[in-house]
C-alpha cells in the first residue's frame, strides 16, 4: 500500500487526540516505557489558520513598537561595539550611541511601515496553525506494544 496522509510510510493509527498536548503527552508517555519511538508519528489532520485579533494598531503603535526593537538591536551593536573601547566611558557612550540610533531608527522604520500599509491592516494579532485531530501513528510491527501502553496511559488518567 502506497504511503498516504492517514497512513505515513505504512504505519497504522495507535492513538487519536483532540489537541496537541495530548499526543505529546501520549508520545511522552511511550518515551518514559523504553518504547522506541523513532517509529512514531504524530499527525494534525484538518488544518486551519487560527488568527487572534490582539488590538488596534495606530501611530504611536507602530513607532512605539518600532521604537523597541530598534532599541534592542541597537543595545546589541552598541555592546559589540563597546569590547572595543579604551576605558569605561568610552565603553558607556558606545552603549548609549548605539542604544539611540537604535531607537530612532526604529522609530523611523515603524512608521514608514504604518505608513506604506495605507491603513488596510490597522490592527495586531498573532496566528497559528492547528489541527481538529492529531492522530499518533506507529510502524505495525510495533503496533500493538504501543496500544497496550497507550490503554495503561488511558486507565491511568
Amino acid at each position: 500500500m502506497p504511503a498516504s496522509v492517514s497512513m505515513p510510510l505504512g504505519g497504522v493509527q495507535v492513538g487519536s487526540y483532540d489537541d496537541y498536548q495530548q499526543a505529546q503527552r501520549a508520545v511522552d508517555h511511550l518515551s518514559d516505557q523504553k518504547f522506541p519511538v523513532e517509529n512514531v508519528t504524530i499527525i494534525g489532520s484538518d488544518l486551519r489558520m487560527v488568527e487572534r485579533v490582539t488590538g488596534r494598531l495606530s501611530w504611536g503603535r507602530a513607532i512605539a513598537a518600532g521604537a523597541a526593537s530598534g532599541a534592542w538591536f541597537g543595545l546589541f551593536v552598541g555592546l559589540l561595539l563597546g569590547i572595543f573601547a579604551a576605558d569605561g566611558s568610552d565603553w558607556f557612550g558606545s552603549v548609549f550611541t548605539g542604544l539611540l540610533i537604535g531607537l530612532v531608527f526604529g522609530a523611523v522604520f515603524g512608521a514608514v511601515g504604518y505608513a506604506a500599509s495605507q491603513g488596510k491592516r490597522d490592527f495586531t494579532s498573532t496566528s497559528k496553525v492547528v489541527a481538529s485531530r492529531y492522530d499518533v501513528m506507529c510502524a505495525p510491527q510495533f503496533a500493538e506494544q504501543a496500544r497496550a501502553e497507550l490503554a495503561r496511559l488511558s486507565l491511568r488518567g
